[in-house]
């Protein structure tokens, strides 16, 4: 069994104002737990990966927290949050919310991982995450604000409000998307230029190719099923082919292929319609309708699929998927329009609009990358996320 975690910390610097993590310790509690790396530390975070063997085993991770100011600290908040998970249990002690951190004094935040000693079969499910975030204030009641990051392939990267960036995504929880103008979201993937569209609530990193690999039909024959049509076999066959490095990293997935109804002002439903009907599981498919839009950071005037069609002129300019898009020409989604034949596509004005399933038009290949890859880079287009293993 695999298991990768990440608690996360924040702290700010006001002042002499200093709570950073220090140190991170690990001791097996029970079993056969072992680490699958070693424990490691920044400011604000402690990433820890478990392997548990069988019920019963336990790991236990003890994470130094540091006052090194002059100011004494106290908790603000303490937050857990976990993917559930029934084979995999964690218990967090030592620190809690009011706690008093004076200048120049430490306390320790306690992880323990356990394999559910009920569990008496292989579960399906062999991963699991924790993320603790300590929100520390000033003891004269100034509130600290935190610095929200998650962990990417080994990476931190935080999560943005405002801006070009990753955000926590409104419409579905555990999922966090990438949106602006141009995001430090660029991934080298089978030596190729790709871009990363969101991390999924599996885990799982969900990327699309940077460019059209040139114009396609969608389905000869007219249809707009998925599970059917030329290009689902194209892309799972001759050009699945063609990607001869990191193809171990693509993880077999469903993909949200749901009917979407034109021009609607309900962003939120239109996810649900999407996500209402998944394909059989395979390894390459293309972005739905709703990812284009999650895309952009000018919810005000592109947050739902009618206004982006009002306002497409200032759209396409708060959105990278936009710069993919063939001049003068469209790009496939894989999301069908409530008539049989016809599939939503991007067009060159930065408007989604309908194409009839036999057109040649541009395609942009997507997969789903596993949670456990390892990056370097820090995701710009001068370094882009390399994948190390």
């Amino acid at each position: 069994m695999f298991l990768k975690n990440s608690v996360i910390g924040t702290s700010n610097i006001a002042s002499n104002f200093l709570v950073r993590i220090t140190d991170i310790q690990s001791t097996v509690q029970s079993g056969s737990a072992t680490n699958a790396v070693e424990p490691s530390y920044t400011d604000t975070t402690a990433t820890f990966k478990t392997n548990l063997v069988s019920p019963g085993d336990s790991m236990k991770y003890d994470i130094t927290v540091s006052n090194e100011g002059s100011i004494d600290a106290a908790l603000e908040s303490i937050e857990v949050n976990t993917k559930e998970n029934e084979a995999i249990t964690f218990e967090t002690s030592g620190i809690e919310n009011g706690d008093k951190l004076e200048a120049s004094q430490t306390d320790i935040l306690t992880v323990i991982v356990s394999y559910n000693s009920s569990v008496t079969s292989q579960p399906e499910n062999t991963n699991s995450t924790i993320t603790v975030t300590l929100n520390y204030k000033q003891d004269d009641e100034t509130v600290v604000p935190p610095t929200p990051t998650i962990i990417i392939g080994g990476q931190e990267v935080e999560i943005v409000t405002t801006g070009d960036g990753l955000y926590k995504d409104e419409y579905e929880d555990g999922k966090y998307t990438y949106k602006g103008a141009n995001p430090n979201n660029y991934i080298t993937f089978n030596n190729e230029t790709w871009r990363i569209i969101s991390v999924e609530n599996d885990g799982t990193i969900k990327i699309m190719r940077n460019e059209n690999i040139g114009n396609r039909v969608w389905d000869i024959g007219h249809s707009d099923n998925w599970e059917t049509t030329d290009i689902k076999t194209y892309l799972n066959g001759e050009y699945l082919s063609s990607i001869t490095t990191n193809q171990d990293k693509i993880v077999s997935h469903t993909w949200s292929i749901g009917e979407v109804t034109n021009d609607n002002s309900d962003l939120a439903g239109q996810i649900v319609d999407e996500n209402g009907t998944q394909s059989q599981s395979i390894s390459i498919g293309m972005i739905t309708a709703s990812e284009y839009l999650r895309a952009n950071t000018n919810l005000e005037q592109c947050g739902s699929f009618s206004l982006t069609n009002d306002n497409y002129s200032k759209c396409k300019m708060t959105n990278w998927i936009f710069n993919i898009v063939p001049s003068d020409d469209f790009l496939w989604t894989i999301s069908p329009g409530i008539n049989r034949d016809e599939v939503f596509i991007i067009d060159s004005y930065g408007g989604l609009s309908l194409g009839v399933a036999n057109a040649f038009l541009g395609v942009s290949p997507a997969v789903y990358l596993t949670s456990d890859i390892i990056l370097t880079g820090d995701g710009s287009q001068g370094n882009p996320f390399q994948i190390i293993a």
